[in-house]
C-alpha cells in the first residue's frame, strides 16, 4: 500500500522545494501504530525501519540525506549543513540542497518555511514551544543570519490539534493572550494554529504568504496519529522539507 501524504498548496509553485507530512495510511505496523515513523513509541524497530523506507522511497528521498532531532518542546534552533541527528532541539534551518529536515509530530504543529533566496526552516511547536515563541525567534534568527527580507518567506502550518480539541488547564491558558484562548463551560481551549500564525506575522511574514492546514489530528482518527487521543499507543507522523538539487 502506498502511503497517503499531505502536501502544502502554497509551496507547489516553487520547483526547488519539496514538503510533505505523512499520515496513518500505509506501512506495516499494527492497527494502533498505523504508519508509525518513530522509534520512540514502542513499535517494533523493524516495522519503523520498513515504514521509513516505504515513506522516503515514495518521496524519492535518500535516507542518507535526512536530518532528525531529539525534540524537547524548547525554543532551540540550529543551522545544519549535513546529515545528522541533533540532540535537544526543535527547529532546523539550512541553505544546502538535497538535505531534508524532518519533524516528528502527533498533535504538535509542524511549521515549515521557505524563502525564495534558497532557505528552508522546519519547526516543531506544541504549546510549550509556542509559549517560548519558537516560531517568532527562529524566523528572526534565520532572517538576521542570512540577511533576508522576512516578508518574502512562505509558510505552512501543518496538521495538528484544533482549538476545539486542545483543552488546557488555566495555568497554561494564562500564559497566552485572550485571542488564542477559548472558554467553553468553564474549560479552556488553546488555538495553537492561530498562535503560530500570529508569531509568523509578528516576525514580518505576510498573512497572504501563510497557509494553515484545516486538519485536526485528534478529530481525523483514520488519517492522523494523535497522542491526546491514543496516549502511549499513538504512532508518529513525519514532516519533511528540502531544497531539491
Amino acid at each position: 500500500m502506498k502511503p497517503e501524504i499531505i502536501q502544502p498548496e502554497i509551496f507547489k509553485k516553487y520547483k526547488d522545494i519539496f514538503c510533505a507530512v505523512s499520515t496513518r495510511s500505509g506501512g506495516v505496523s499494527g492497527e494502533s501504530y498505523g504508519f508509525n515513523l518513530s522509534y520512540k513509541v514502542g513499535d517494533k524497530s523493524e516495522n519503523v525501519k520498513t515504514n521509513r523506507k516505504i515513506f522516503f522511497d515514495y518521496l524519492n528521498i535518500l535516507e542518507s540525506r535526512l536530518v532528525f532531532q531529539n525534540q524537547i518542546h524548547s525554543d532551540n534552533s540550529a543551522y545544519v549543513e549535513s546529515t545528522l541527528f541533533l540532540e535537544n532541539n526543535d527547529a532546523l534551518y539550512t541553505d544546502k540542497k538535497n538535505l531534508y529536515l524532518c519533524l516528528t509530530v502527533a498533535d504538535c504543529l509542524p511549521v515549515f518555511l521557505y524563502h525564495p533566496g534558497g532557505i528552508i526552516i522546519a519547526i516543531h511547536s506544541g504549546w510549550k514551544g509556542s509559549h517560548g515563541k519558537i516560531v517568532y525567534k527562529t524566523v528572526k534568527k534565520v532572517s538576521e543570519h542570512f540577511g533576508l527580507n522576512v516578508s518574502e518567506f512562505i509558510a505552512y502550518i501543518g496538521p495538528g490539534l484544533s482549538v476545539e480539541n486542545f483543552e488546557v488547564g488555566k495555568e497554561v491558558a494564562d500564559l497566552f493572550g485572550n485571542d488564542v484562548i477559548k472558554i467553553r463551560k468553564n474549560k479552556y481551549y488553546f488555538d495553537n494554529k492561530l498562535e503560530n500564525k500570529n508569531q509568523l506575522m509578528k516576525a514580518g511574514v505576510r498573512e497572504i504568504n501563510i497557509e494553515i492546514s484545516e486538519y485536526c489530528t485528534y478529530k481525523e482518527e483514520k488519517l492522523f496519529h494523535s497522542y491526546r487521543r491514543n496516549g502511549i499507543r499513538a504512532g508518529r507522523m513525519l514532516g519533511v522539507i528540502g531544497l531539491r538539487g
